[in-house]
């Protein structure tokens, strides 16, 4: 959830919560400023961040701010079904949407009586997606946003949580529904692997959906640490977060591979290159490689977080707390 670099602005309320949501200020350097997350559409790149912005990109070199964006709250989290159906994510449960490749938005949900962020949104198609967060925040729909449902994943409480749980559900309602508000870990990231669904978060939790979200299970906690990161592919399920702790798992089987790591920049994203490598955008501008079982990594001279990024024609397109940065890859 790239929750700590901007945990300050979570804490203090620099996204500040609007009762009334106001559009995003047009920017002169839109491109430089604090970014949280990036995605390919398949036909340009989108990027979002702080007071509302909202940024596109054919290339990754030069970035024209959205036209209508209806929220000034920081954006935490983009995800597009295809070239023009895109949502974003972000403050007081923010969720905001584009039918036209992201140039103009509507305001799904804003809930800032909740004080919570959405940290990370996905969408399997144009109508089911799903929004997670703080405290155990999920949200689903099946109608592409007109529609949110918020639920409670009670299967994913410790079991003494969930006996005091159902003692207080029983003898004190109100105490029950301040209770479940916060009881949960922060839900950091849900991504779509070959085994499922999977939920990333707070205090190690791991857990997997095989129905396509309806029900979820805890996988057997390997790490007391938080996760930001997951990714997959046909071999093997890698989970990241803090301190660079790094953890794979070959498909078909139990037992999780924990990486020595020399450096402790937390992981804020995984993405893969030419199929041979993983890439983990981490804080201080580290980049992880992991390749063939070998975990290096490389150091930029910048030292800003990277959040996110995408590979187009070659180049690392990232999402940092300092703008779009670009990097070259070789082939």
């Amino acid at each position: 959830m790239k929750y700590l670099v901007y945990a300050s602005l979570i804490i203090s309320g620099a996204g500040v919560a609007q009762d009334v949501p106001e559009n995003a200020i047009s920017a002169i350097n839109a491109d430089k400023t604090l970014l949280t997350d990036i995605t390919n559409t398949g036909n340009g790149l989108i990027a979002v961040g702080k007071h509302g912005t909202v940024i596109k990109s054919e290339t990754g070199n030069k970035w024209q701010q959205a036209e209508l964006v209806p929220t000034q709250v920081l954006l935490t989290a983009v995800d597009f079904s295809g070239e023009n159906n895109g949502w974003a994510c972000g403050h007081d449960a923010t969720i905001i949407n584009t039918t036209d490749g992201g140039i103009n938005w509507q305001l799904q949900q804003a809930q800032p009586e909740l004080d919570k962020p959405c940290l990370d949104i996905l969408f399997e198609d144009d109508l089911k997606g799903f929004a997670v967060g703080a405290y155990g925040m999920f949200y689903q729909t099946s109608d592409g946003g007109k529609h949110w449902q918020k639920r409670f994943l009670d299967s994913l409480l410790f079991s003494d949580d969930r006996d005091y749980l159902n003692d207080l559900k029983e003898n004190d309602p109100e105490g029950y529904e301040a209770e479940t508000a916060s009881i949960l870990p922060h839900f950091n990231r849900i991504e779509i692997t070959d085994n499922g669904l999977m939920l990333v978060g707070e205090m190690g939790l791991m857990a997997r959906s095989i129905d396509d979200g309806e029900t979820w299970q805890r996988i057997e906690e390997i790490y007391s640490g938080s996760f930001f990161a997951v990714a997959s592919d046909s071999t093997q399920e890698i989970v990241a977060g803090l301190r660079g702790n790094v953890f794979a798992k070959q498909n078909g089987e139990q037992q999780w591979q924990h990486f020595e790591n020399i450096k402790t920049a937390t992981i804020n994203n995984i993405i893969n290159y030419n199929n041979k490598q993983w890439l983990m955008l981490a804080n201080s501008g580290v980049i992880f490689h992991l390749q063939d079982g070998l975990l290096t990594h490389e150091q930029l001279a910048d030292g800003k977080a990277i959040l996110d990024g995408v590979i187009l024609n070659n180049k690392l397109i990232m999402a940092t707390e300092d703008g779009i940065k670009v990097k070259e890859l070789t082939p």
